[in-house]
């Protein structure tokens, strides 16, 4: 009994096995001829469809076919595909997939998404589809360009400024785009998530963006202080003017903007060659221009010198770097300071001021009025002192000889051009209108006794203010 019990078990057993064999090998037989459950082509759903049924569907598309084209804007334009003369043509490509299934392997593909990706072929009129893309609002409208992210000051650092979009189309992407939809019959294009925009070339994820903000602040660091008659300072808001970046994010202190501020903070301060005024010791104003004592900024020295001290982010307080022998005594208009010697070619009188106070005054006879002989306005210093020297003058091209030979006992040069103060005992006096008939080559004539003080006061460098 047990036996024929086991018997009747192992038939029945087998009979299910043998149908589940004969089903697995009947649908099997069915996937000969129709795609894989979970089969995708393209994109589309295409589970037990048959290749006729799938060339069917594609046939099916071409008729009404239409892309929608979204731009930014969600302005909407439609590419029909009567304008282009859409059509289909069929190809092997469908059949070749259906092939590529081993019909016996069905099962897989109800754990798993099968896709295959097929060359659909269409054909267009490429002219009518290229008018028909020109057409389009987003084409034809005015565009504008993307703005990358980019450093920007905000008053106190660079920061990384987001990038803006524009509408600019890039025709490129736009055109393989459009005929790849069209290919694949797919009825909506988004503009902007399809990248059909010319996007900027930095975002402000991109690292430059970052590294270029990083190394203008480190310029911002910098702090110089100029000790003029009011400070004047160099700080981050000045020197953030002066950096700029180019397109690959690279940063530049700009050498010439350096050059032009330096050049500019010159012609505010130096005083050489202005015109200045005084009001001398009577109460008389005047102006004087021309000599040569003064503050003259050495420009490209300290051009270089402030680079630098950005550079290494100094913060300090300097003077700028002046020409040889180009300073005065205090900044501002009257850089003569308090202690100066002024002549007043007017009056022919002249004063030597001490810290502020007259210590010495004397009638003078200066330069006879004439084009060649007239003493020079202007401000100027003591550049020689010498005792006993002989003044000897311009050569006369008839004798060849010097017009004279003047020995005097306190020589005080202001120009290396020859003139300056001097004892003058062949004068018969000093002052009044004396110069307009004998007055001298030029030089600042004075009794013997006037010009032994003068000698005993002045210093070598001392201003000299020289006005009618």
């Amino acid at each position: 009994m047990e036996t024929k019990n086991r018997k009747k078990i192992w038939i029945i057993i087998g009979s299910l096995a043998g149908s589940i064999i004969l089903c697995y090998l009947a649908v099997s037989v069915y996937f000969f001829g129709h795609f894989y459950i979970n089969t995708e082509i393209n994109g589309k759903d295409f589970s037990g469809k048959s290749a006729k049924a799938v060339e069917e569907y594609l046939n099916e598309q071409v008729k009404g076919y239409e892309l929608r084209i979204i731009a930014q804007n969600n302005e909407v334009d439609v590419i029909q595909g009567s304008d282009i003369s859409l059509v289909y043509k069929e190809n092997s490509d469908i059949e070749d997939a259906l092939k590529k299934q081993n019909p016996f392997l069905w099962i897989q593909s109800l754990f798993s998404k099968s896709s295959a990706h097929i060359t659909i072929e269409v054909e267009y009129n490429e002219s009518a589809l290229i008018q028909k893309i020109q057409s389009i609002n987003a084409v034809t409208q005015e565009q504008t360009e993307p703005v990358s992210a980019h450093p920007e000051f905000d008053g106190n650092s660079f920061i990384v400024q987001p990038e803006a979009y524009g509408t600019k189309v890039n025709m490129d992407v736009l055109n393989e785009k459009i005929k790849e939809y069209i290919t694949e019959f797919k009825n909506e294009l988004n503009m902007a998530q399809e990248g059909c925009y010319v996007s900027p070339r930095y975002t402000s994820d991109s690292p430059e963006v970052q590294k270029a903000c990083d190394m203008m602040n480190e310029y911002l660091k910098a702090k110089i202080t100029y000790k003029m008659d009011k400070d004047v300072v160099v700080d981050k808001e000045l020197i953030s003017t002066w950096l700029t970046y180019n397109d690959k994010m690279e940063v530049t202190l700009d050498q010439k903007k350096v050059s032009e501020w330096v050049s500019e903070f010159s012609k505010t301060y130096d005083t050489v060659y202005k015109t200045r005024s005084i009001t001398t010791p009577t109460g008389k104003n005047a102006t004087v221009s021309g000599g040569t004592y003064g503050w003259e900024i050495d420009e490209a020295k300290e051009s270089t010198a402030l680079l630098n001290n950005i550079k290494n982010g100094d913060i300090i307080e300097k003077e700028p770097v002046y020409c040889e022998n180009q300073t005065a005594a205090v900044h501002g208009e009257q850089d003569w300071g308090t202690t100066y010697v002024e002549v007043d070619l007017t009056n022919q009188y002249m004063w030597y001021i001490k810290d502020g106070n007259i210590a010495m005054e004397a009638n003078v006879v200066t330069g006879l009025p004439t084009a060649k002989c007239q003493t020079p306005q202007g401000v100027y210093s003591i550049l020689e002192k010498k005792r006993n020297k002989t003044l000897i003058g311009e050569t006369d091209p008839d004798t060849g000889e010097p017009i004279y030979r003047t020995p005097v006992a306190f020589w005080m040069r202001i120009t290396w051009e020859g003139v300056g103060f001097h004892d003058a005992d062949w004068q018969p006096y000093f002052g009044g209108e004396l110069y307009k008939t004998d007055g001298s080559h030029g030089c600042i004539n004075m009794s013997y006794s006037d010009a032994e003080t003068l000698y005993s006061m002045l210093s070598i460098g001392d201003p000299v203010v020289v006005h009618y």
